[in-house]
């Protein structure tokens, strides 16, 4: 599961890291990204594009935008199956532009949170999928979703699951829109994975999202038991 990360490098980094051709939106740093929340996402048509979606799919097919709150994740194992994302998987796949992301360990009302990051401490993407929907007024919503699949073992002990983090060298098959080769993007989700992650503990601040600065990224040092 992902429910929660980071995203604050600044838009000349990002365009460098992800050779952006266009940018459609303003960058701000974003230290505690929640779900429904606008997140960076890199799509490809024609161009390769940074832009801002939604976090939380929701499909075209949706009578409303209640939906999204609840697919702010899909399962690498069966998001060629789940109506939800199916056909976003086929034809509109996205990167989504993260520094970190934030998961909790240990017993309820207890939990402490981690923060989890690349070794190269520099941006990266997160494989997702995006949706167009139009509501009653036409007006076009654009969001999407983070695929997540089984941790590995550097993640393992804090949760079962993880976003699946993209190799840089997976980034133009995954985005390459004439791509539609289910057996070739479940390729890429299983072996174009960035599995070996760093982590720390950091401060329950983060618990709050109006709590938003570089203070919850700072480690936190936890005397042992």
């Amino acid at each position: 599961m992902c429910g929660r990360f980071v995203s604050h490098s600044s838009l000349s980094l990002i365009e460098k890291t992800f050779n952006v051709d266009a940018v459609a939106c303003e960058v701000s740093p974003n230290y505690n990204v929640a779900p429904t929340q606008p997140v960076l996402v890199i799509v490809r048509n024609h161009e390769t594009r940074l832009d801002k979606f939604h976090w939380g799919l929701v499909p075209f097919w949706a009578k409303d935008l209640s939906i999204g709150s609840r697919l702010i994740n899909a399962r690498a194992e069966s998001v060629a199956q789940k109506p939800s994302f199916r056909n976003a998987f086929k034809n509109r796949r996205c990167l989504i532009i993260a520094d970190g992301f934030y998961e909790w360990k240990g017993p309820k009302g207890q939990k402490q949170p981690w923060y989890l990051t690349v070794p190269s401490d520099k941006p990266f993407a997160f494989a997702g999928l995006w949706e167009s929907w139009k509501g009653d007024a036409k007006r076009e919503y654009l969001s999407c979703t983070i695929i997540t699949t089984a941790a590995s073992e550097s993640v393992r002990d804090i949760h079962d699951r993880m976003p699946v983090i993209l190799r840089p060298q997976a980034y133009d098959g995954w985005l390459e829109t004439t791509n539609h080769d289910i057996g070739r993007l479940n390729s890429i989700l299983q072996q174009g994975l960035i599995q070996d992650l760093i982590r720390y503990p950091v401060s329950k601040l983060v618990n709050n999202v109006r709590n938003n600065d570089a203070q919850c990224i700072e480690p936190l040092e936890i005397d042992p038991p």
